[in-house]
């Protein structure tokens, strides 16, 4: 990452170093992962949709700890393999809105809400900003190189409310509580980068 662009890393020093963290990042531009894997000071194990992984790209996700994610069901061996991750005190990255969008943090899926309350992991807001401000000259699907990429790590919180309940409700209120904060989040990062 840092050979192709110019990211300017702010607030990593926010990352609990050591037990379950999951990284809630938004998401803009397909650069937006491996960037925070490229600069997060902790390892990170993305849930990635299974249709990257295909030929030599899967190969190589595979072996650098990414977690394949059928997005149509719930996924099982993806649940399963995430949970354990975080059991081990390791670092998940998720993409709460789904997919590429705005990375405007609008509409979350349930599944980080899921991921936080089971594992009582805190989630650190990760704010990935100008990976899609522009396309580059050379490969237009890319930023341009040497281009200047944020990613703003915030402050680390409890999902839950503290009751450990798992109910459908208590899912839903650790959903409405994260998506306050992840746009909090976003709008400070906004401030902090003048982007």
């Amino acid at each position: 990452m840092y050979g192709l662009w110019r990211p300017r890393v702010l607030g990593a020093w926010k990352v609990p170093a050591s037990g379950p963290v999951i990284f809630a990042v938004n998401h803009s531009h397909n650069i937006d992962g491996p960037m925070v894997m490229g600069v997060a000071p902790r390892p990170t194990h993305f849930l990635i949709k299974k249709e990257a992984f295909i030929g030599p790209l899967g190969a190589f996700l595979t072996g650098i700890g990414q977690l394949k994610v059928d997005r149509t069901a719930a996924d099982r061996a993806a649940i399963t393999q995430a949970l354990d991750l975080l059991a081990a005190g390791g670092v998940l990255g998720i993409f709460p809105e789904g997919t590429r969008g705005e990375g405007d943090f609008a509409s979350l899926r349930a599944g980080l809400a899921y991921f936080a309350v089971r594992s009582g992991a805190p989630v650190v807001p990760v704010a990935v900003m100008g990976s899609s401000d522009r396309p580059g000259r050379l490969i237009k699907a890319l930023p341009p190189v040497r281009s200047r990429v944020d990613v703003v790590f915030g402050d680390p919180f409890d999902a839950g409310d503290g009751s450990g309940r798992r109910t459908r409700r208590a899912l839903d209120e650790a959903t409405e509580r994260i998506q306050k904060q992840l746009t909090a989040h976003l709008e400070n990062a906004r401030r902090l980068t003048g982007r």
